[in-house]
């Protein structure tokens, strides 16, 4: 039914892409088409938002000109997908393109963008995003493929009213991976009926469980998931094991989702949108960008979420320094390299991204912002009370591999945590299971340990 889905969604995109104007340039500069491609799914609507914005305003600044705007309705894996089988094709391929900052450099390296440093040399507000975002737009050969559009970090959301009726103290903050079980534990006996704690796993959630859960729970482990010194992945790993074992763990004794419920390909709204507002979930190992959700504005608003709603920082595996641990992404706009406009293209960037839409899709998308001047904005620092952890954890944050096999590498973590969440597979049969995967998948030379 999957791949059914997956060939209507393509269908559907690569037709509306066709329907766009098969091309990005007409008569001349006065008469020319681009297409912005970019991921609609959930109740997430910041991002249309601001792309419609600079639609309008590129658009009035450029007489003549249309910005097409092409949603592709996917779940993350299969946006992936899509956008990659988008860009095989000069007919179909975007000249704008929202991308996840960890496929910049396997897509640069395909071929498939634009690099941007001699036009981001010339634009005066590229100084004001700071050198992490800077870099996050790099591909292998250090060029710049893309802007980034804001980071975000992770931690642990709770529900104080939950946690208060089972006699939990707070504010919470847990000091290891036992204590967070011990919560929910806790709240599974005092309050039933409430889901004590997610933690995204498998396939159907897709970069969210290698993120905002396996990854979460592997960097507050000594043993790392790359060994960025010999840029080799690291097999047999202790860390590893201790991961999938806290997977297994949550869910076998029911203090998650059911097995079914975590393979909604909805989970990642669901959570969000339901089960946190609806206070039927106590603890989420989540983002920071939740609070879009809840605002005035959002998909799901919610007034007094503040009031319910809290964060922790996640612990490292037995509290051993730096004590806490965060990962962080983000997303970027890139422009297609097949494009016949680079100029147009590279105008709605810099208009997407300039400090006045930037400050409003920060806001309205919980952003963790990257310029500068946004930052320092009255209007952003007093935007959430949650970016107070929120924004604390990028002292300790960690970043996903820059590394053009991190795409397969992301997608057998899935399978693993997958594996042992619907004990299909043990600990130790799944840790095999991947290290054999993910051997066959890089080459063994890329790999280190697991011997």
């Amino acid at each position: 039914m999957k791949k059914l889905q997956l060939a209507a969604i393509g269908l559907s995109a690569l037709t509306a892409m066709s329907m766009s104007g098969c091309g990005s340039t007409n008569a001349g500069p006065a008469n020319t088409t681009i297409k912005v491609a970019y991921q609609q799914f959930g109740n997430y609507q910041p991002l249309e938002k601001l792309l419609n914005t600079a639609k309008s305003e590129v658009e009035k600044a450029n007489p003549g000109t249309t910005v097409t705007l092409v949603p592709i309705k996917a779940a993350e894996n299969d946006y992936y997908t899509k956008l990659s089988l988008m860009n095989k094709s000069a007919s179909t391929a975007p000249d704008i393109a929202y991308e996840d900052t960890f496929l910049i450099k396997s897509d640069a390296a395909a071929g498939y963008l634009l690099p941007l440093d001699d036009y981001l040399s010339k634009w005066p507000e590229w100084n004001q995003f700071v050198t992490s975002a800077q870099d996050a737009g790099k591909g292998d050969d250090g060029k710049i493929y893309g802007v980034s559009m804001g980071t975000d970090t992770r931690a642990l959301w709770y529900n104080k009213e939950l946690f208060q009726k089972a006699g939990i103290t707070v504010p919470w903050q847990p000091k290891t991976w036992q204590d967070i079980i011990t919560a929910a534990q806790t709240i599974k006996d005092k309050v039933p009926g409430v889901m004590p704690l997610n933690v995204y796993s498998g396939k159907a959630a897709g970069e969210a469980s290698s993120m905002q859960g396996f990854e979460m729970l592997n960097y507050g482990t000594p043993t790392p998931l790359f060994d960025s010194a010999s840029q080799k992945w690291v097999l047999g790993s202790q860390g590893f094991k201790d991961s999938l074992a806290f997977i297994h763990k949550v869910y076998s004794e029911g203090l998650t989702p059911t097995p079914q419920q975590a393979l909604d390909a909805q989970i990642n709204s669901i959570v969000g949108g339901q089960w946190l507002p609806q206070s039927k979930l106590a603890i989420a190992l989540d983002g920071s960008w939740l609070p879009s959700n809840w605002g005035p504005t959002g998909a799901t608003p919610w007034p007094g979420w503040e009031k319910t709603m809290a964060t922790a920082a996640m612990p490292t595996q037995n509290g051993q320094a730096p004590g806490s641990v965060s990962m962080s992404g983000g997303w970027t706009l890139s422009v297609g390299a097949k494009t016949k406009s680079p100029d147009l293209a590279v105008k709605f960037l810099e208009t997407a991204l300039n400090q006045k839409n930037s400050l409003s899709y920060d806001i309205d998308g919980a952003q963790i912002a990257v310029r500068k001047d946004v930052m320092s904005d009255p209007a952003y620092k007093s935007s959430s009370s949650a970016f107070g952890v929120l924004s604390d954890v990028v002292a300790v944050t960690k970043f996903r591999p820059a590394n053009t096999d991190y795409p397969k590498v992301s997608n057998n973590i899935q399978v693993a945590m997958e594996a042992v969440m619907t004990g299909q597979q043990t600990v130790d049969q799944a840790a095999q299971a991947y290290d054999q995967a993910v051997s066959s998948a890089v080459g063994p030379a890329k790999t280190t340990g697991g011997k």
